[in-house]
């Protein structure tokens, strides 16, 4: 029997190539396509593939989109295809929960090979992409220590300075002193290993404790 995919990629010559590709053998069988993110989600509750095979950069809705809506509603193994090779899409992915991540430059055999590992309940992440996601995923464990030695009031100053706040204004809005708030900054900075308030920023903003709009 067949394994059943579905794509869900905004290029047609990237779809027939795929298409033409995982269906040479006979043992994968393209069963939907879509063109962009909502087609895709339409498609998701009419067809029941054993695969998405689904790219990041779409339309309307992008992948990393589909991903978190999915999540809500429908359970569908997915296989990411991308041009992205950057760590932090990985990441996210990968957060969200997806069974694997290749590349569209890697060869077909790899491609089929991720499809049948994830078939059999694997994850599949491109071996070429692992070091940076593993250093991505220690990097963020170290981070993580540093926010949970922070104490209450000084993530709360953290957040502050993130957001660009002047110590004066923070001191309004926690309702404390300039002073106790440079205190709290000091501390702050030795306990995440930071320099300068850019830095804190930069600190905050990476480990999603402020979000940018």
């Amino acid at each position: 029997m067949s394994i059943k995919v579905m794509l869900a990629d905004d290029h047609v010559l990237m779809r027939e190539g795929i298409r033409q590709l995982l269906e040479f053998d006979g043992t994968i069988s393209v069963i939907a396509e879509a063109n962009n993110g909502v087609e895709c989600m339409e498609q998701l509750l009419s067809v029941h593939p054993d695969i998405l095979l689904l790219d990041i950069n779409m339309p309307v809705m992008n992948g990393i989109e589909v991903l978190q809506e999915m999540k809500k509603n429908i359970s569908v193994k997915v296989l990411v295809l991308t041009v992205h090779n950057e760590v932090e899409y990985l990441l996210k992915a990968v957060d969200i929960g997806i069974d694997g991540y290749i590349m569209k430059d890697a060869e077909s055999a790899e491609l089929k090979k991720a499809i049948n590992c994830i078939m059999q309940g694997e994850t599949y992440i491109q071996p070429s992409l692992v070091p940076a996601l593993n250093s991505r995923l220690v990097s963020r464990d170290i981070d993580k220590g540093k926010i949970n030695s922070l104490t209450n009031r000084e993530l709360e100053v953290l957040i502050e300075v993130a957001n660009g706040m002047f110590n004066k204004e923070i001191a309004t809005s926690l309702n404390i002193s300039e002073r106790t708030v440079k205190n709290h900054i000091s501390n702050i900075f030795k306990k995440i290993d930071v320099s300068d308030r850019t830095q804190a920023a930069v600190f905050a903003i990476k480990n999603n404790l402020i979000k940018l709009y």
